[in-house]
């Protein structure tokens, strides 16, 4: 499965099981703005990529992949992003959501660098630290908002 939007322009879908049971498109574009829904360390197939080793409570207990999630979420966004006819660059705001702090700065900036192309990415962030994200095994998810023509001069 790839990024698609088989309902109409304006939405987008990977086709994975989720969409289906919880009932939501990965991204809507309203007039010039995208919407992107939460991604996280998935495959176009929805399988896991990286995902963390768990203990025996269920919880994650090595959080050394966190940079390699981050890296395949943004390659997510940017899929979905390419479905518009727009890129990173055209991302004004970001929020990610992360289980363990120190280990999300320990790689983000290098990661959202190489995933911006730039050393000073222009679009507004924030970082959030929770207790718990869809699958037990992710790190992190990251949503976002882009406005087509938006890109940085």
């Amino acid at each position: 499965m790839s990024a698609s939007q088989p309902f109409n322009e304006k939405t987008a879908y990977w086709g994975v099981p989720w969409e289906e049971s919880y009932g939501y498109p990965q991204a809507r574009r309203v007039g010039n703005e995208i919407y992107i829904s939460g991604q996280f360390n998935h495959d176009e197939d929805g399988n896991l990529v990286a995902p963390a080793p768990l203990d025996e409570n269920g919880k994650p207990s090595d959080f050394s992949v966190m940079g390699e999630q981050m890296r395949v979420s943004y390659d997510n966004i940017s899929k979905l992003l390419a479905l518009y006819g727009a890129t990173l660059q055209d991302v004004v705001e970001e929020t990610l959501y992360v289980l363990d702090m120190d280990a999300a700065f320990a790689v983000v900036g290098p990661v959202r660098k190489a995933a911006f192309a730039s050393e000073r990415p222009q679009c507004a962030s924030n970082i959030i630290g929770v207790s718990r994200l869809a699958q037990r095994s992710q790190l992190i998810e990251i949503v976002c908002k882009a406005v087509i023509g938006a890109k940085a001069d």
